[in-house]
């Protein structure tokens, strides 16, 4: 079966970008200090003859989705990079032609392939993971999604019904919710505003007091300070996994923070996530550091929405680190474990009840998944990588796409601000945060809905 709105990708070129932080970030053990963005821009035609030109843009993110204890940090940058180009030059000599999913679903098969043939090239001393794979053809995705939209003059969240796909979600979810189709589990209009979760890194000071020389750079340093200038109520904290009583003592001066600067701005309710990047070692340590929050400060614990991928990142490897207990607590979602259908189920059965979905794994990827975690009737978030400009538009357009997501982060104004410059001009609803809240309202237009 084909459809007049098929397209074909006509021309594909990249460029990179690199945007220095203003301030460290620390997760995970990690310290990340700059930002290399990925750009593909792609032409596209329909069969009818329609021409399309879409924009896709992502961080790299080497430090998140290949974190390697054989090879540093700039080999595997370096690798994730080589490893985009010829994704996007493999798209580009594709004679597939169908919904941009389809197209990018045909294209995906080689994703192996050709991580091998980087392996070869670089001489690595290990694979290229699976989820770095997925970042680095995550800006391919989005630019041909973008141009489909373009193409067919309409917003590309709105071309996900059976009119326009060829093939329903079962082609892509080895059966599961046949017969069903991605409209059913996107919103026709993005949600009008979202609260933006405020990343707390472990090296961002909370008071005066953590901090030795101030920037003056015009940007908040403190968190007090951040909580005034973008009135915030949702913060993501991460933790380090591995020093239960640094995690306890962190999480209760955020609080202790918190009840003197939302009290002072008349604010009630404010809310947090904590993330452990994978650090802890077992369920126990999730469980006993609820235990003693719960103890040290109630009120945080109450704050506390999800827990977030606590344990290593590889479920299969790992079966014996079941989240059945702490998911009877709080949320549990898995982020750097999401890389596929097989790694949710394994999830949903070691107990998981929730999944982090990440414009950075792939547009199509991020909507498969969600409407299979909707029909689970599971928790759902959307994540940030340090995105800023369009990436950070594009994973916001998801997250207000989606009709179970409550939150949206996105943290690269607190580090590289710079990198959105342009962009906080022409969308200053996303990008001035006045009421702790973005207007999503605005990620309304053609593509993937922010085209200029």
């Amino acid at each position: 079966m084909t459809k007049p709105s098929d397209i074909r990708i006509v021309d594909i070129s990249t460029n990179l970008e690199n945007t220095l932080y203003r301030t460290p970030m620390k997760f995970g053990g990690r310290v990340v200090n700059d930002v290399t963005l990925f750009n593909v821009d792609v032409t596209v035609e329909t069969r009818d003859g329609r021409q399309g030109h879409g924009h896709g843009s992502m961080p790299v993110g080497n430090a998140w989705g290949w974190p390697s204890a054989v090879e540093p940090g700039d080999r595997t940058l370096a690798a994730m990079i080589r490893l985009s180009e010829l994704m996007a030059e493999s798209a580009g000599a594709t004679d597939s032609q169908g919904h941009p999913i389809e197209i990018v679903h045909d294209v995906a098969t080689d994703y192996q392939t050709l991580a091998q043939q980087v392996k070869a090239e670089m001489e690595l001393g290990e694979d290229i993971p699976r989820l770095a794979q997925l970042v680095s053809a995550s800006p391919m995705d989005a630019a041909i999604n973008d141009a489909y939209g373009d193409a067919l003059q309409a917003n590309s969240y709105n071309l996900l019904s059976n009119e326009f796909m060829n093939q329903d979600i079962g082609h892509f979810l080895e059966g599961k919710l046949s017969g069903r189709y991605l409209d059913e589990f996107t919103l026709r209009t993005p949600k009008a505003s979202m609260p933006l979760y405020h990343l707390i890194g472990a090296l961002d000071p909370l008071t005066d007091g953590d901090i030795e020389t101030r920037l003056e750079d015009g940007v908040p340093e403190t968190l007090g300070e951040w909580i005034l200038a973008d009135g915030l109520t949702h913060m993501k904290i991460k933790l380090n996994g591995d020093d239960l009583d640094w995690d306890v003592d962190r999480v209760a001066a955020i609080e202790a923070v918190n009840l003197e600067t939302q009290v002072s701005r008349g604010c009630q309710q404010w809310w947090y996530s904590t993330d452990f990047n994978e650090k802890c070692a077992n369920v126990e340590y999730v469980l006993e550091f609820l235990r003693r929050i719960q103890e040290v400060s109630p009120t945080a614990f109450d704050r506390i929405q999800y827990v977030e991928q606590p344990t290593h990142r590889d479920l299969k490897s790992n079966p014996e680190n079941k989240m059945h207990e702490a998911a009877k607590i709080k949320p549990v979602v898995i982020d750097e474990s999401l890389v596929d259908l097989e790694s949710l189920e394994l999830s949903r059965e070691q107990g998981y009840s929730g999944v982090a979905l990440k414009a950075c794994k792939g547009h199509g990827e991020a909507l498969l998944m969600g409407a299979l975690a909707q029909h689970y009737g599971l928790f759902l978030c959307v994540q940030d990588l340090t995105c800023i400009g369009a990436s950070f538009l594009h994973s916001a357009s998801v997250a207000a796409r989606i009709p179970t997501v409550a939150a949206i982060e996105g943290n690269g104004r607190q580090y590289c601000p710079r990198g959105n410059q342009g962009w906080d001009q022409r969308f200053p609803e996303m990008f001035q945060i006045t009421d702790g809240t973005v207007g999503t309202s605005v990620l309304n237009k053609n593509g993937l809905g922010y085209r200029i």
